[in-house]
């Protein structure tokens, strides 16, 4: 099959050359005809590899193709993709522009997409709106509502507005924290003084990485903060039974410290607990002040074999919230509540349409009355990617989510939001974006002077 494509290609390149008899480009010679056909083949290749997610094995075919044909604006533009499917955004952008360049008339049309995307988590928005707007104009409908063009050209005009107000951030990084990898999830009890996170970082238990997205597996760390010289050290993944070799992800610590609720996923590693997928589970602090074996949730509803996890609970442990992707169907990812029953949770239910969209809905975080729900958005009025938004649980119905806007928010994924009114801070995640690369940090902020916005 495959001699018969190769032969199928030289024929349409000859032939090619044959029309073009009177340009100036000079013909392709046999070799570079075989080099172009092997181009093909490597990119034909490397989107399938790139749709199954396998995006580090995907980018060296094409790169390969590139090297096999530099004129190739095809293996440009899926190295392109590929830089940004990992977040390396500025890397996307310049092989965007390469793909752009080498074929000015006949690129991908999807070029203006991309490049509006990149444009958009550099900051650059204004760019990324003319490219946004060609990528209206040659795209059709179905791959305009596919790629979600129209709401991430609402999305560059919310964040120029919400700049233009002078809405500064007041995020900080927390340095000793972040280390280039993917550092996310950030937890404080102990009155501030111990931080929770969770990492994708080289020395994780095992040191092993996930076949899926090529990256090493996750652990829940910990640091204490250090009043001498006023920062986080100790930082340390030894937590006795709580990781794996698998993912492990805590979500949400009581504040007294005793119990806690995690993600663990160890289906692609063989170890105990064995999930199909991502489970939520619960652990408690034993009286040697070490962490027991977490316990999968066993209550009807709760684990399926789909996604579940990112679970928090209001503080008197009677309500919880998890998000799951059940109703992968219609929808990204949902979040759902669950009552407690006696001793057991409740059949889940999904939280209305006003807060689930058919987007991504993730990381919620319960007010310890039960009060305000803080969770991420990618389908809403935001500033780009996932926002952080707030909606106010209103007894018998919720109100209107809203977004909390450029202080907290940014053009990237701002995810995982915690606040502690006690402490008068908040601890977040989000891209950091440095040169041409992006990594999830781990971010602190002051809110001395935050209230609550509820739309009223």
């Amino acid at each position: 099959m495959i001699k018969i494509y190769i032969s199928f290609v030289i024929t349409f390149l000859f032939s090619g050359i044959a029309l073009a008899n009177n340009a100036i480009i000079p013909p392709d010679t046999t070799s570079s005809i075989v080099d172009k056909t092997a181009s093909l083949l490597l990119i034909e290749e490397g989107r399938t590899l790139f749709n199954e997610g396998k995006v580090r094995d995907a980018l060296i075919l094409f790169r390969q193709a590139a090297v096999k044909d530099p004129n190739s604006s095809k293996a440009a533009f899926w190295i392109g993709q590929s830089q940004y499917a990992q977040n390396n955004y500025g890397l996307a952008l310049k092989y965007a522009l390469d793909a752009k360049r080498l074929e000015p008339t006949d690129v991908d049309k999807e070029v203006y997409e991309l490049l509006g995307r990149s444009y958009h988590r550099m900051g650059e928005l204004d760019s990324a709106l003319v490219n946004y707007n060609i990528a209206l104009e040659k795209l059709s409908n179905i791959r305009l509502n596919d790629l979600q063009v129209k709401l991430h050209i609402e999305q560059c005009l919310f964040a120029k507005a919400e700049l233009t107000n002078g809405n500064k951030s007041k995020r900080v990084g927390i340095s000793e924290i972040n280390t280039g990898y993917n550092d996310y999830a950030p937890i404080l009890i102990n009155n501030g003084k111990t931080l929770y996170f969770t990492s994708r970082r080289s020395d994780t238990k095992g040191g092993n990485m996930n076949p899926d997205d090529q990256e090493f597996f996750e652990d829940t760390y910990y640091a204490v903060w250090n009043e001498s010289t006023n920062s986080w050290d100790s930082v340390s993944n030894e937590l006795g039974r709580i990781n794996t070799t698998g993912f492990d992800c805590l979500n949400y610590i009581s504040r007294d410290g005793l119990n806690g609720l995690m993600t663990i996923n160890t289906s692609a590693v063989e170890e105990k607990p064995v999930t199909k997928g991502s489970d939520i589970f619960t652990f408690e602090m034993s009286t040697k002040s070490k962490w027991s074996t977490p316990k999968r949730i066993s209550s009807k509803g709760i684990n399926t074999s789909f996604f579940e996890g990112s679970a928090t609970m209001t503080a008197d442990g009677n309500t919880m919230y998890f998000v799951t992707d059940r109703k992968g169907d219609k929808s990204s990812t949902d979040i759902y509540v669950s009552q407690k029953v006696g001793k057991s949770w409740g059949e889940p239910k999904p939280l209305p349409f006003t807060i689930n969209t058919t987007g991504r809905e993730t990381t919620p975080f319960i007010s310890a009355d039960g009060r305000y729900l803080f969770f991420s958005s990618d389908s809403r009025q935001g500033m780009g990617g996932l926002d952080v938004y707030v909606v106010e649980n209103l007894g018998s119905t919720w109100g209107e989510p809203i977004n909390l806007g450029a202080t907290i928010n940014s053009v990237n994924n701002d995810s995982h939001f915690q606040y502690y009114p006690e402490l008068n801070k908040a601890v977040m995640s989000s891209f950091e974006v440095i040169g041409q690369k992006a990594s999830m940090d781990i971010y602190q902020i002051d809110m001395t002077d935050f209230k609550i916005p509820t739309g009223k």
